[in-house]
């Protein structure tokens, strides 16, 4: 039975929400958006033509909650919603909520939903299906109750074996245990995160594949049976079990695989008799032999680059299978062009461990290039919170090669400015140019194999740290001569001959500028003459010659290489970008006003967040590396760990407090327990 959509709500938030939002308004669909308090100002919700709020910052009081969705919708006489990707759009409540409210619920019927739902029951269904499968065991109250019963019955498995949530997925609940040892505890930890995120903690175990490939494959149903698939997807580089590059084809999938590969797929499909855009996960061996991992009922993070090596709008078919309407022809016939790559550009501290960064983007620009596409949610003055992924972008490139799609995404990428916060930037252009990666030698253990701290903050050549430094120094000499008593008068200017000018300029910003500068003081001295202006750059004079300035923007030559160096200033902040590199400084103050500083020993939340869990109780000895308490970030775990033995002398926070980023949360001194 076909039904036409002429208003549609939108129940998801940044870059997904604007391509939804996009794709709506060209097929003459009115749109509305939601929105919590935290992104009431979000580029999604100008872009909808209405938009309603949903009281509250976090997820559960927000986006998650079907009622209010269902009742915005019905406020505003939206036909239709879709769901996106996360939030509701798993929830088969929320699904058959919608129907039961005579709204189309842009997605796979609640009974699909339902089936892969669980990842236990998923595997039974595939393997009646005839879909290869791992062999895993489920960990239930009872069972994690009795912690011998436990370790016998997973070393049945054959180790290493994977914890993994029965609910949801994104990495979330999920951790590689490698001896028995460790597994009553990480299986604990697994199922507390769990249920953070998915509102159930059950996990399962199941034997880990070594060095596995993580290849998934597009399907697409209609509500008359038809089912295709649309080729796979390379997702193995990883961090944290959360996907962040991903590509179409893969190099590791010939045309046979293929077509195996794409059967098993649609056979899974059929086996649930589903309708719409959804994903088959598969794990593929280095002998070639796949086994199913799970089916996601909903359009994927990843699905640009299946549109950009087929030229299809998947959101677009969404849209026209919801209204009863037959397979598009494109989709039935659809082939490969080219190859696609996509990065995720993630708003973290990747030398801190990938931990979510927070904060405000002064400045957010992507460099146009042809055959590159980005999927933002974010523009200048976003702020990225506590609340939600840290997820800024998607930037996708596509090209007639591999190679050549890699090569414009590492030099859109190499090119992007982000500031404001710190961004996993440097570590997917290090990863685009790694010989490794380009060869296609990769797996789910990439990054394990390499150091990402080193990956992601590259080594700052001294002249290109200078050329910035300088330019930092001398445009804001000319804002400040352009605001002084005599504008035209050159900077620092003296009726008689005088010292240097000098500033100090202190390095910030992981992976921005440069690995092992991070925090250094640098002194920049210059003195302008008649034709020329004296520069030392930390004690060491630079040849430099000036050809343009203005408050935003320097034209320099500096030791016989002239480059153009963009400045962007945020108070103190100063932002760099030029000579194929970037750097984050702060001038330093002159005169410095006293300030409070932590005491000795102090441990300090590495980022807003919420007490998870206090290890130690207070007057107790700790070990170096000994974990005092877990936060919880953007639904992931964080333990902060002893930097050194000693007593755990102050604990300032409980469990459920929530903290912002540098809150002291506890002192370690030297000596024995109390």
């Amino acid at each position: 039975m076909s039904r036409l959509i002429t208003k549609l709500l939108v129940a998801n938030r940044g870059e997904i929400a604007v391509r939804i939002i996009r794709t709506a308004h060209a097929m003459d669909i009115a749109t509305v958006a939601v929105f919590s308090d935290p992104d009431v100002d979000a580029p999604f919700v100008a872009a909808a033509d209405e938009a309603v709020r949903l009281p509250g910052a976090t997820p559960a009081e927000t986006y998650l909650r079907g009622d209010l969705v269902i009742d915005a919708a019905l406020r505003v006489g939206a036909d239709a919603v879709h769901p996106g990707y996360g939030f509701l759009s798993e929830n088969a409540d929320f699904a058959r909520a919608c129907a039961d409210a005579g709204i189309v619920f842009v997605g796979p019927p609640p009974e699909a939903i339902e089936a892969m739902g669980s990842k236990t029951r998923a595997k039974e269904l595939m393997s009646a299906a005839g879909v290869p499968v791992l062999p895993g065991l489920i960990v239930d109250d009872e069972l994690l109750a009795e912690p011998d019963r436990l370790v016998k019955a997973a070393a049945e498995l054959d180790f290493p074996v994977l914890v993994k949530a029965v609910y949801g997925g994104g990495g979330r609940g999920m951790r590689i245990v490698r001896d028995l040892e460790a597994l009553t505890d990480t299986v604990a930890s697994a199922r507390r995160e769990a249920a953070s995120a998915f509102g159930d903690g059950t996990v399962f175990l199941e034997h880990y594949v070594s060095r596995p490939r993580h290849v998934e494959v597009q399907v697409f149903a209609d509500a008359h049976g038809d089912v295709v698939h649309l080729f796979e997807r390379e997702c193995s580089i990883q961090r944290r079990y959360q996907k962040i590059i991903e590509e179409a084809p893969s190099v590791a999938v010939d045309e046979h695989l293929r077509e195996r590969l794409g059967s098993a797929a649609v056979a899974a499909a059929a086996a649930i008799g589903y309708v719409g855009a959804g994903t088959v996960e598969f794990v593929l061996d280095r002998s070639g032999r796949f086994f199913f991992l799970e089916v996601n009922t909903q359009l994927q993070v990843e699905h640009p680059v299946t549109e950009q090596v087929t030229g299809l709008g998947l959101v677009r078919a969404q849209l026209l299978v919801a209204q009863g309407a037959p397979l598009p022809a494109e989709l039935r016939h659809a082939r490969i062009t080219g190859h696609a790559v996509e990065a995720r550009l993630y708003a973290e501290d990747v030398p801190a461990g990938f931990l979510p960064a927070t904060g405000t983007i002064h400045r957010f620009d992507v460099p146009a290039f042809d055959g590159v596409r980005v999927d933002s949610g974010v523009a200048d003055g976003s702020v990225v919170g506590v609340h939600y992924d840290p997820m800024l972008a998607k930037v996708i490139a596509h090209g007639a090669t591999r190679d050549e799609a890699i090569r414009r995404l590492a030099r859109a990428l190499a090119g992007t400015r982000v500031h404001g916060v710190t961004t996993n930037r440097e570590l997917l252009v290090a990863i685009l140019r790694d010989e490794a990666f380009r060869s296609g030698d990769i797996d789910t253990g990439y990054l394990d194999r390499h150091d990402a701290v080193a990956m992601g903050s590259p080594a700052t050549s001294a002249d290109v740290l200078a050329t910035h430094l300088v330019a930092a120094a001398l445009t804001a000499a000319t804002e400040r001569r352009a605001n002084g008593i005599l504008p035209t008068a050159p900077p620092g200017w003296r009726n008689v001959p005088t010292s240097p000018q000098r500033v100090v300029f202190a390095l910030s910003g992981p992976g921005s500028s440069g690995r092992g500068v991070s925090g250094r003081e640098v002194e920049v001295s210059y003195r302008w003459r008649a034709d020329r202006v004296d520069v030392t750059v930390d004690g060491r004079a630079r040849e430099v010659v000036v050809h343009r300035l203005d408050g935003e923007q320097a034209d320099l030559t500096v030791d016989n290489v002239r480059s153009t160096v963009r400045v962007h200033r945020v108070g103190p902040e100063v932002y760099l970008d030029g000579r194929g590199g970037s750097t984050v400084a702060r001038e330093t103050p002159r005169f410095v006003e006293p300030g409070a500083s932590a005491a000795t020993g102090s441990l300090t939340a590495p980022m807003p967040g919420t007490v998870v869990r206090v290890a130690v109780e207070r007057g107790a000895a700790v070990t170096a590396g000994e974990v005092v308490l877990v936060l919880e970030a953007m639904k992931m775990e964080h333990a902060v760990t002893a930097p050194h033995d000693g007593v755990l002398s102050a604990l300032d926070v409980r469990p459920g407090q929530t903290v912002d980023g540098g809150h002291v949360l506890a002192v370690i001194t030297p000596g024995s327990a109390l």
